[in-house]
This record gives structure tokens, C-alpha cells and sequence, in this order.
């Protein structure tokens, strides 16, 4: 069944396929820090006795959440530049790039999903802690920043780890705007030298042994955290 594979491919092609590697965990770095810093403050603006900013916050999650990724990597690539052609008056739609349309429409993507696990660890906290925050003359932000925050980010982290991986795996996508992530780098050596089993056999091989890692190292962490408490 393997004959005729040719796995030197994969030696010859090592430093390209390394570069759009890098490029996928640069991208799901930063997504994920991005995402996790604005869904702590989706979280926080959705928690808040603040009507108008509690819908406003809400609907936006709801939306995300609510339409698959690819979606929404097409609209920011495609229909934002058109928007803001329409809004500034411009002779042409403004160039924002594929790269660059990557960063903000994963960040904003996930940031949904972030917010809801933040959401769930802010309500972890018991109230008494807030209460005794304004008790102490701290407002609403500052008992959130300094009590509350501190906590939820170590009850959740487990599960944000957890969604970083699926983040890791989503990012993908991006290679259906001729990004040359991990997959897309694949893609392009696997067209030009014909050797589409070898490379995608090679590229599972790469997210299993990753992803089941650090799924791995998640779990070890969860068991300490557990035993801490």
C-alpha cells in the first residue's frame, strides 16, 4: 500500500513546511491572547447591570458563535475593505491582505468563545467576594481586576488551554487565502511536486503528535490544579 510513496519529500521540503508551521503557532499565539483579553472584557461587559452594554456584548457573541468560521474569514476579507470604501469615500477598497485579515478575524472569532469560558469563571467566584470588595470601597473594575479576575483565570484555565488547541487546529483554514501556514505550505509543495498523499499524511501526523501533547499537558495541569484545591 506504501509503494511509491516518496517521503524524501518531506527532507527536501523541511524548511518551507517549518516556516508556515511557525507562521500557525505565531498566528495562534496571538490569537489566542487577543481573543482571551477581549473576551475577558465581552465577559465583564455581559455581566454588567449596565443594560444597553450587556445586549450590545451579548449580541455580538451570539453572532459569532453562531456562523461558522469560514464565514467569517470571507466577510472580513472580502466585505470589510468594501465597507471601508463605502464609509471613507475611497476611489478603490483599502488592501488589508490575507495575513493581516487573519489575525483580526481569528482574535474576533475567538474572542466570543473566550468570553463565555471567562463568563463561567467570573460566576465561579462566590458573590461574598464581591460584596466584600465593596465593602472595602473598591468599584465594579477594580473588584474585578484585583479579586475576581485573578481567580477565574486559574479556575479556567484548564478550559482555555483546551480551546487555544481547537484554535490551533481552526487556524488551518487560513490557507484558503493562499496563507502559507503550516497546511498551505503543505498544500503548495504537495501541487508542485505531485505528492498530495505524502505531505497531508505527513501534516496529520504533525497536528496528532501536537495536539495530543499538549491535550496531555492540559490534563496533567487540570489534575494539579484539582489537587491544590
Amino acid at each position: 500500500m506504501m509503494q511509491g510513496l516518496e517521503f524524501d519529500i518531506l527532507a527536501r521540503s523541511w524548511p518551507y513546511l517549518l516556516k508556515g508551521l511557525q507562521y500557525t503557532v505565531q498566528l495562534t499565539v496571538v490569537a489566542a491572547l487577543g481573543g482571551v483579553l477581549f473576551g475577558t472584557l465581552l465577559a465583564m461587559a455581559r455581566l454588567s447591570s449596565f443594560r444597553p452594554l450587556s445586549m450590545l456584548a451579548a449580541g455580538y457573541v451570539n453572532l459569532m458563535r453562531s456562523v461558522p468560521l469560514l464565514l467569517v474569514i470571507f466577510w472580513f476579507y472580502f466585505l470589510v475593505p468594501v465597507l471601508l470604501q463605502t464609509l471613507t469615500g475611497a476611489d478603490r477598497p483599502p488592501s488589508i491582505g490575507a495575513e493581516r485579515s487573519a489575525y483580526f478575524t481569528f482574535i474576533m472569532f475567538e474572542a466570543a468563545y473566550f468570553c463565555e469560558i471567562m463568563r463561567a469563571g467570573i460566576q465561579s467566584i462566590p458573590k461574598g467576594q464581591v460584596g466584600a470588595a465593596y465593602a472595602i470601597g473598591l468599584d465594579y473594575w477594580q473588584a474585578m481586576r484585583l479579586i475576581v479576575l485573578p481567580q477565574a483565570f486559574r479556575n479556567m484555565l484548564p478550559v482555555l488551554l483546551t480551546q487555544t488547541i481547537i484554535l490551533f487546529q481552526d487556524v488551518s483554514l487560513v490557507s484558503l487565502l493562499n496563507v502559507t501556514d503550516f497546511v498551505g505550505a503543505a498544500s503548495k509543495v504537495a501541487q508542485r511536486d505531485s505528492r498530495v498523499v505524502e505531505m497531508y499524511l505527513f501534516v496529520a501526523v504533525v497536528y496528532f503528535v501536537l495536539c495530543s501533547a499538549l491535550s496531555a499537558a492540559v490534563r496533567r495541569l487540570q489534575a494539579r490544579i484539582a489537587i491544590v484545591r
